[in-house]
Order: structure tokens, then C-alpha cells, then sequence
């Protein structure tokens, strides 16, 4: 089954549930502020999706901007940054797009067609 991991309130995120909605593309919708993603799950959708843990951060967020992310994450290793994302829904890019062929962190039409 497909997870589409998303903050309701996110226009890109309305986009992208439209968007599938319209393709007849089934699946599970996950509100990431009410049920954040795990640690272990956001660390196996990274490593899933071949991707830079850079690109699972909300950069344009609140949050991230307001804990000066920007200048803290270079420095940071995988675990810390992994700990730090599972801490707070709203540090997470969304929407997610998890199916059994891929993740995909942000709403990509082309990568999403590819992986679903």
C-alpha cells in the first residue's frame, strides 16, 4: 500500500492529494504533526530513497529556520540529524510518497510516476 505522509494545511500537499486522488492512485493518508514519523522510519525511507538526508528537512519551515538549521546540519552526522527529524513533524519535508518501488521527500510528478 502506498503512504502519503502530509500536514493537511500544506498547499503542495493539497496539490499532490489531488493529484493522486485524480490518478485513482490508492492510499494511506498520514497527518505528519499528529503521527510524526519514527526515527527508524524516516531513517528506512531515507536509505530507501537514495537521496541526500539533507532532502527529508522542511528548509522553508518555521522551525528549521528558527533553530538556524541552515548553519547547524553541515556539521551534524547522520544519527544526529536522523534524531533531530523524528522530533518534530514540522522538521520533515512533506508531502512523502512511500510505496513498495520507492520514497520520495517533496511533491515530484515525474518521480512519483516513476515510483508508484
Amino acid at each position: 500500500m502506498n503512504l502519503f505522509v502530509e500536514y493537511p494545511k500544506c498547499t503542495t500537499c493539497q496539490k499532490a492529494k489531488a493529484w493522486l486522488e485524480r490518478k485513482n492512485i490508492p492510499f494511506t493518508d498520514r497527518h505528519i504533526k499528529e503521527e510524526r514519523p519514527t526515527r527508524d522510519e524516516i531513517e528506512t525511507w531515507w536509505r530507501r530513497s537514495g537521496l541526500p538526508l539533507k532532502r527529508f528537512f522542511n528548509t522553508s519551515g518555521l522551525l528549521y529556520k528558527s533553530l538556524g538549521l541552515a548553519a547547524k546540519l553541515p556539521g551534524m552526522g547522520e544519527e544526529g540529524q536522523l534524531d533531530l527529524l523524528a522530533t518534530d513533524g514540522m522538521l520533515v519535508k512533506r508531502p512523502i510518497l512511500v510505496t513498495p518501488s520507492g520514497v520520495c521527500p517533496g511533491f515530484k510528478p515525474d518521480v512519483w510516476e516513476t515510483i508508484l
